[in-house]
């Protein structure tokens, strides 16, 4: 293994062997990674410089098909694919196809759709794609190919897809296919997963993944795929008003006295929010003014919860908003947080965490899945062992006893070139020149 250092990036490159094939190296051609002190200054020193060789790809790769859910489908994987294509056209053309039916309603039986907030909004979209009816799957294949594109992106998370896309990308022929893993397995495993997921992402010629645990699950499934990880990019899409912390904070009725934690998305056992209502007495006791924000939706798990805050002994600490949030909503949130906090047990990544940074919010996270890549301990906000109230309880308070509010909110802002989307439009055409131009 090497260590490369190029524009506004660290990367680990394994080097091919003699008369190998590179699709047959089963490992990353770009590994990014949360930068050390030292990596830091390489990239503060480069940070004005130029990568001719990422826009010269760009410049090759002339017409993308993406594939996935965007505006208004809800969720953090439709606002990625709409901020990926917002990027992409600005070098190339990009025609999106997305699903006249996300999910049926035997799986998802809430409103599957968000209007609030056309910032996502990819206006030539064509949602042409039924993923339960397979009369459809061909016909939408074909159409994608119709298009001519040169390269064609998926958006892979969950196997309920696999039928849909192995028809659909069948269809496609000798076009290369690139998938953009969010979940190369799903958190709630089921059985016939791993088949479902190997049979569909063997049909592409690269993947895209965001954590060291989808890279394990790839090689596990599918060694010889050729993969690059990168951090997942920042969702900054949310600022749709400025909104300053005071503003924010007489929203909300919160004062400025108050410490104001946030855990925010949808509440499921693998986000660990228990181990932070866990972790509430200590915080409490070093903190009489705290009131930790609990914002999402429960999916009927509400009652479990409640009980888990009460005999904590601090309930009044607790805010509770139970539902999903609109975008249009998210703002007020964000902007009020002293800091948002990820207590998960498992994590491939997570589009909470690229939120607050976003919003410039330091982030304290355990040290799941890629959550270490993107937070960086002790510089941008702290990571601590899973299901462990009380090393989450001491990292709370030593952030608000040391007040590193301030500095962690500048390195934030210091990293925003390594989450930028332009960096994950670069890899994706470089690969594209590499293999295919």
């Amino acid at each position: 293994m090497t260590e490369t250092v190029s524009d506004k990036k660290l990367v680990t490159i394994q080097k091919v062997p003699r008369g190998l094939p590179k699709r047959s190296v089963g490992c990353p051609s770009f590994t990014a990674f949360p930068p050390s002190s030292e990596v830091r200054l390489c990239m503060a020193e480069m940070r004005n410089c130029q990568n001719p060789g990422g826009s010269e790809q760009l410049q090759k790769l002339k017409r993308i098909a993406v594939v996935g859910p965007v505006y208004p489908y809800k969720g953090g994987i439709s606002h990625y694919t709409g901020l990926l294509v917002k990027e992409l056209k600005k070098n190339c053309e990009v025609k999106t196809f997305s699903y006249s039916l996300q999910y049926p309603k035997f799986m998802f039986k809430k409103e599957q759709r968000d209007y609030g907030n056309r910032t996502f909004e990819i206006p030539d979209a064509d949602f042409c794609i039924n993923t339960a009816n397979p009369l459809n799957w061909r016909s939408a294949g074909k159409k994608i190919r119709a298009c001519k594109p040169d390269l064609v992106i998926v958006q892979w998370w969950h196997p309920y897809f696999a039928p849909c896309y192995q028809v659909l990308l069948g269809a496609l022929k000798k076009i290369p296919v690139y998938f953009v893993c969010h979940n190369v397995l799903p958190h709630e495993r089921f059985p016939m997963d791993r088949l479902l997921t190997k049979g569909t992402l063997k049909k592409g010629s690269f993947c895209i993944l965001h954590s060291k645990l989808d890279a394990a699950d790839l090689k596990k499934l599918l060694p010889q795929m050729p993969y690059t990880r990168t951090v997942l990019p920042t969702y900054n899409a949310f600022k749709l008003s400025g909104m300053d912390r005071k503003t924010a904070r007489e929203k909300l009725g919160l004062s400025e006295t108050e410490q104001m934690i946030l855990f925010f998305g949808l509440v499921r056992e693998y986000k660990g929010l228990r181990y932070l209502i866990g972790a509430a007495p200590q915080i409490v006791s070093a903190l009489p003014s705290a009131k930790i924000y609990v914002v999402g939706d429960f999916a009927g798990k509400r009652p479990e919860y409640d009980a888990l805050m009460s005999e904590s002994g601090v309930r009044e600490h607790f805010v509770v908003r139970d539902g999903y949030v609109p975008d249009a909503e998210i703002e007020p949130y964000f902007a009020a947080a002293d800091v948002c906090v990820c207590p998960y047990i498992s994590a491939t990544q997570s589009a909470i965490v690229q939120i607050a940074f976003g919003f410039g919010l330091p982030v304290i996270a355990t040290e799941v899945g890629g959550l270490p890549e993107v937070v960086t301990d002790g510089f941008s906000g702290y990571v601590v062992p899973p299901r462990d109230p009380q090393a989450l309880a001491e990292k709370i308070c030593l952030y608000f006893s040391e007040q590193k509010e301030a500095e962690f909110r500048k390195n934030v802002e210091q990293e925003q070139d390594r989450f930028s989307w332009s960096h994950t439009a670069e890899l994706i055409a470089e690969q594209y020149g590499k293999t295919h131009a």
